[in-house]
């Protein structure tokens, strides 16, 4: 059933979307990760513009990361002065990469930017992550004790150091600030996000225990994303609330069985799984590099008259309600999403 979405100006089969979004929401959850640096690409590849497959990822994360957000919060794993430093530097960082995306999409280079950008970042953790699991599969080894090294050190002797004392550590908040004002910057500007940067940097750079690390990040990302959502869709009207709906149901269903199957399932070999899926995504998306440098990409035609998918006459009023109502637009989108993963807590809860 192939569906026509407006903001996208894009035909799409409903199934394939709905699949696609199942299979990042069970990794999702099979991992503890927000799914938004499987999502966005594949929006991409689908043939989705990239500032509409950012814009509408942000969207879906709002649904993962409030689930995950709610079960932390169940857990008490959530550290709310932590919390609280890294939301005031991911906003900066969220408002400055906004700032920047709405840039590099006026001068025609955004499309370029994304993409490199996805190479270099995801290249660089799935190669980080590949190395970090065939270790520990050849050692066996649940793990060993993390050793403050030259970085450390100098993060500790910088001023404005805070003690966060129920994590029994001592932070610098310039390292820290910074920290979350990059990964917010990133996470605005790639619709990811950024959980899988946040959650490395927290455990290794600055000691935070693991047991508080995802939650809190979970929490913090939550009001990140809301934040990126609502000023996509006031700003430059690119959050599509219909292509939304269907990655949001899709990503919440198979985040669920993905926290299931994570219950039975842990340990390097699905580390070293991710790390495959993270480089095969990386390695996809330099093929599309070489290919505009050479010229062998052809342009994806824009279907602003779709032929072959029913288009239904409400659609084009939620395209007119987007243009012209862009807060009100993307603040149904967040709470549709809020709704989502609300729902889809309860549900798990009740397995």
């Amino acid at each position: 059933m192939d569906f026509y979405f407006p903001i996208a100006e894009h035909v799409i089969s409903l199934p394939l979307l709905l699949i696609a979004s199942g299979c990042v929401g069970f990794v999702s959850g099979l991992f503890g990760l927000g799914g938004g640096f499987l999502m966005t690409p594949i929006l991409m590849f689908l043939g989705v513009p990239s500032s509409v497959a950012v814009a509408t990822g942000s969207a879906q994360l709002v649904a993962s990361s409030s689930s995950g957000a709610l079960s932390a919060r169940q857990q008490g794993t959530i550290n709310f002065r932590l919390a609280v430093v890294l939301l005031i530097g991911a906003m900066i960082g969220t408002a400055a990469g906004i700032w920047f995306f709405n840039l590099m999409g006026r001068s025609g280079l955004l499309e370029p930017v994304i993409t490199g950008t996805y190479v270099v970042l995801l290249g660089g953790i799935g190669l980080s992550m590949l190395r970090e699991s065939i270790v520990a599969l050849r050692k066996k080894s649940s793990g060993t004790n993390l050793q403050h090294g030259p970085l450390q050190h100098w993060f500790a002797s910088l001023p404005f150091r805070y003690e966060f004392t129920e994590l029994n550590v001592v932070i610098s908040l310039v390292p820290l600030l910074g920290t979350a004002t990059l990964i917010g910057f990133i996470g605005a500007v790639l619709g990811v996000g950024g959980g899988f940067m946040m959650v490395p940097a927290l455990i290794y750079i600055f000691r935070v225990p693991a047991r508080i690390v995802v939650g809190t990040s979970q929490f913090q990302i939550l009001f990140t994303m809301i934040a990126a959502t609502m000023m996509h869709a006031a700003l430059n009207h690119s959050v599509d609330l219909l292509m939304a709906v269907p990655l949001i149901i899709g990503a919440v269903i198979g985040a669920q069985f993905g926290v299931l199957a994570g219950k039975k399932i842990q340990g390097p070999a699905f580390r070293l799984a991710l790390a495959v899926l993270i480089l095969a995504v990386a390695l996809r998306f330099a093929g599309m590099v070489i290919g505009d440098l050479i010229g062998m990409n052809p342009a994806t035609p824009v279907e602003i008259a779709p032929t072959g998918a029913t288009v239904l006459p409400w659609v084009h009023w939620v395209a007119d309600q987007a243009a012209s109502q862009g807060f009100l637009y993307g603040l149904a989108t967040v709470l549709l999403a809020l709704a989502a993963g609300w729902l889809g807590t309860i549900r798990l809860k009740r397995h």
